[in-house]
C-alpha cells in the first residue's frame, strides 16, 4: 500500500467559526439542501457525528458516484479541526483502501476563512495515482462546495 498526500487551500469571506458550523457541524443537513444536484442525503448509520461515527452520503442521480461511507476520526470544535475518512463506496474506485481528509479552518485577512485540507489517499497494492487527476478533482469539488456554502451564508446572514 502506498500513500499519496495532497494539500489544498480555499479562501472564503465567511469567518472561521461560522464556516465550521455550517460546513462541518451542520453540513449533514445544509449541504444536501444547498447543492441537491450533487448530494441527495447524508445520514448517520452509527453514532451522531462525534469521533467513531459512520455516515452514509448518497449522491444525487446523474453524478459520477452513487454513495460513500465516511468515518469521523477527530473533531475539535475549539481548534476548528475535523478529520474523516472515506472507508467505503464509489470514490475509492477499487483502487484505494481509504481516503483521509484533515480539515482546518483559520482566519484569513479581511475577516474571512482559509480552509486548509490535507488529503491522504491509501492505495491498494502498488497502484499509483496521478497527481494531476487528484488535483483537478479536489480543486473542482472544494471550490464548488465552499463557494455554494459561502453564497448561502451571504444570502442568509442569520442562518448560523
Amino acid at each position: 500500500m502506498g500513500v499519496f498526500t495532497y494539500e489544498s487551500e480555499v479562501i472564503t469571506s465567511i469567518p472561521p467559526p461560522k464556516m465550521f458550523k455550517a460546513c462541518i457541524l451542520d453540513g449533514d443537513t445544509l449541504i444536501p439542501k444547498i447543492v441537491p444536484q450533487v448530494f441527495k442525503s447524508v445520514e448517520y448509520i452509527e453514532g451522531n457525528g462525534e469521533p467513531g461515527s459512520i455516515r452514509k452520503v448518497t449522491f444525487a442521480q446523474g453524478n459520477q458516484f452513487n454513495y460513500m461511507k465516511q468515518k469521523v476520526e477527530a473533531l475539535d470544535k475549539e481548534k476548528l479541526e475535523y478529520i474523516y475518512s472515506v472507508i467505503e463506496g464509489d470514490p475509492l474506485m477499487n483502487m484505494l483502501d481509504k481516503i483521509t481528509y484533515e480539515i482546518k479552518l483559520e482566519a484569513s485577512p479581511g475577516g474571512g476563512s482559509m480552509c486548509k485540507t490535507s488529503s491522504k489517499y491509501y492505495t491498494i497494492g502498488d497502484i499509483e495515482l496521478k497527481e494531476e487527476a487528484i488535483k483537478a478533482g479536489k480543486e473542482k469539488a472544494s471550490a464548488v462546495l465552499f463557494k455554494a456554502i459561502e453564497a448561502y451564508l451571504l444570502a442568509n446572514p442569520d442562518a448560523f
